[in-house]
């Protein structure tokens, strides 16, 4: 088996591209149609790889030869070995993210399959506060906020539409001679459940320009 390369958002898109396909062929009847579906499936999945390799490239096409459900099914377990994994963490590193927070209550990390999350994030219902931890770049960041749950909506994240909550952080850039009481939130609404979050995520960029607009990174 080669490397690990498939991040979670990026197995999420290939499962809902595969399924458009699997619709396709159960509702078109005009072949043209189909075969219009599959080239689209194809190629959304190639450009969410730019980096990908050859061999990896012909893994992600054996879409092309799929045409019935076992073979779809197949297609993504065959898949499953090629997950990258979320780099796990330990209670002693959250804590170290969130100094300022006293008595952190963390999810049980040891229930968490890290090759089906893109971030990890959980909520505080006594204080009302959501944690987000999210490698960038690298390294760790960590992001809490004050929990505001609304009604159902879309996600700023998944961009799908489920129960959401508003997401306020408050952002660590300041200005230049800013006071020293200035202060700036973004809010944004986001899924109440991060595990049904995480399940729907396809792309990475808006939580990646959230954390570092937070986190003041330019």
């Amino acid at each position: 088996m080669g490397t690990p390369f498939i991040r979670n958002h990026q197995y999420n898109l290939i499962k809902k591209q595969a399924a458009l396909l699997q619709k396709a062929f159960h509702t078109v009847t005009d072949p043209k149609v189909v075969e219009s579906v599959r080239y689209s499936a194809q190629m959304k999945i190639i450009e969410a790889f730019p980096d990908a390799t050859e061999l990896q490239l012909q893994l992600l096409n054996n879409i092309s030869a799929i045409r019935t459900e076992e073979q779809f099914q197949h297609y993504l377990h065959s898949l499953e070995p090629y997950m990258t994994e979320f780099s796990p963490v330990t209670g002693k590193m959250l804590n170290k993210l969130f100094p300022k927070t006293k008595k952190l209550k963390v999810p049980d990390l040891t229930a968490i399959d890290y090759r089906y999350i893109t971030y990890l994030g959980w909520n505080d219902i006594a204080t009302n506060r959501l944690f987000l931890v999210y490698p960038l770049n690298g390294q760790f960041i960590g992001i809490e906020g004050r929990f505001t749950p609304t009604n159902k909506g879309v996600c700023f994240l998944c961009n799908r539409h489920e129960e959401v909550a508003l997401f306020t952080a408050v952002t660590r850039m300041k200005p230049v001679n800013a006071s020293p009481d200035y202060y700036k939130a973004i809010g944004n609404y986001v899924c109440v459940d991060s595990g049904v979050c995480n399940k729907n995520m396809t792309n990475v960029s808006a939580l990646e320009r959230f954390v570092q607009e937070v986190v003041g990174y330019r």
